[in-house]
Formats: structure tokens, C-alpha cells, sequence
């Protein structure tokens, strides 16, 4: 498949299906508290996204998934189900929500931390957010997609962190997952060219300690640290404009995008 350059039309319907990914977010936060369960958390953005957006939540039933968001707590790196755990503190959890909203997808997900965890928690947290911003600098026709890749590891891992490899970024549109893949690691000048019109995710999934992750065998969605330490990921869907970016999910607190 190749990569689909987004039509004025296509471009609206994306900023449209951005902004509700991005305002469901910002819906959620005031619940993400000490002794809510991630079940709880799921049915509150389900009920928002279906009855007050009237939207469509994008993972409810992709490839199977049985929940509307995904929930991805500690050292769960992501595609975390929501579930009967309650949050506790000292806790930190990604939410990351995707609306299907007149055919096509806006998909973002923010990190949140109760209490005050630990500090190096607390950093991980930070850096990854900056090496997702570190990518989003970049982002403009003419560059490749290896140079956002190569910029976010070399970010992290000067902060003594690790890029998870094997799960990245995406195309999006009408699909939930378009070409091309946008890897987290890479070297300069390699990879697709990016051009306007371009429409991706950014999302890389920092690990405090080694890069190395596995797949849950008995639900088949749940991706963990191998080695248990902490994992956090933040993820924004951009459109590649004539001057550089445009970040379709922008929250409203995000002065610095």
C-alpha cells in the first residue's frame, strides 16, 4: 500500500477527527485519580466519544480489541486492556484514544501520573514527551522520515533511556494504520520523503531501561518491559504542511507546539 497524500477535503475530516481525539483526552483527565479502575476510565471515553461526539471509538473490536481506549500502566509499554486494577499511588498510565469521526481517524495519547511517583518516573515521563516534541520539530516536506527516527533515539538515550523498536508510528486517514511506518530509531537521510499532505502518527514508547519488550500470550494485545522497568509513550497526528507541521491533536495546555 502506498502513501496517501490527504485531499483539502480529507485534510479537514482529519483536523475534525484530531480535535475530538484531542478534546476526549482532555475530557478524561479530572477522572484519572488514585483507586479508579482502567475499566472505569474506558467506559467514561466510550460513553463521551459514542453520545457526546458522536463519534466512533476506533480500537472497540479492531483485529478484536475488546475495549474502546487503551490503557497502558507502569511498565506496560502499550495496547494495554482496560480493566478491574484499580490505579494506585504513585502509578503512571498512558490513555490513548483514536475517534473515527466521518470516516477518518484521529489518534493521541498523553501520559498521566498519580500522586507524585517516584522522580525517575517522574523523567521518564518528560523525556518522552520532549523526544516526541524533538520529532514533531522536524516534520516538513523535503526531510526523511530516518532523521525523526535517528533525532528521538539519540535523544532518549543521551537521558539514559531506551526506544522501544518494535512497534512505531503510522500513516492515518480513513484506515487506522496507513503507510508508512514512522520508526522511533533510524539513521539520517533514509526512509520515505515526507510531503505535504502527509498525514502520520509520532508515538515512540521510552523504556527506563532496556529496549527490549514481549507480547502478553494470553490476551495477545498487552506489550511489557522485558525486564519490568517502566515504560512511557506519548503520541500526537500530524500533517505535513507546505511550511512544516501541523499537529491535528493539539491539546489546549500545549503551549509549546
Amino acid at each position: 500500500m502506498s502513501i496517501t497524500i490527504k485531499t483539502t477535503d480529507e485534510i479537514e475530516k482529519m483536523r475534525t477527527a484530531g480535535r475530538l481525539a484531542a478534546e476526549a483526552l482532555e475530557m478524561i483527565e479530572p477522572h484519572v485519580q488514585i483507586g479508579i479502575t482502567t475499566d472505569e476510565l474506558d467506559k467514561i471515553c466510550h460513553n463521551y466519544i459514542v453520545n457526546e461526539q458522536q463519534a466512533i471509538p476506533a480500537p472497540l473490536n479492531y483485529h478484536g480489541f475488546p475495549k474502546s481506549i487503551c490503557t497502558s500502566v507502569n511498565h506496560v509499554i502499550c495496547h494495554g486492556i482496560p480493566g478491574d486494577k484499580k490505579l494506585k499511588r504513585g502509578d503512571i498510565v498512558n490513555i490513548d484514544i483514536t475517534v473515527i469521526k466521518n470516516g477518518y481517524h484521529g489518534d493521541t495519547s498523553k501520559m498521566f501520573m498519580l500522586g507524585t511517583p517516584p522522580i525517575r518516573a517522574q523523567r521518564l515521563v518528560q523525556v518522552s514527551r520532549e523526544a516526541l516534541l524533538q520529532g514533531i520539530a522536524l516534520v516538513k516536506p523535503g526531510i526523511h522520515l530516518g532523521d525523526i527516527g535517528y533525532t528521538i533515539e539519540r535523544y532518549t538515550k543521551q537521558h539514559n533511556f531506551s526506544v522501544v523498536h518494535e512497534y512505531c508510528g503510522h500513516g492515518i486517514g480513513k484506515a487506522f494504520h496507513e503507510e508508512p511506518q514512522v520508526l522511533h530509531y533510524g539513521k539520517k537521510g533514509t526512509g520515505p520523503i515526507l510531503e505535504t499532505g502527509m498525514t502520520f502518527t509520532i508515538e515512540p514508547m521510552v523504556n527506563a531501561g532496556k529496549r527490549h519488550c514481549k507480547l502478553n500470550p494470553n490476551d495477545g494485545w498487552t506489550v511489557t518491559t522485558k525486564d519490568r522497568s517502566l515504560s512511557a509513550q506519548w503520541e500526537h497526528t500530524l500533517l505535513v504542511t507546505e511550511s512544516g507541521v501541523e499537529v491535528l491533536t493539539k491539546r489546549t495546555e500545549e503551549d509549546d507546539l
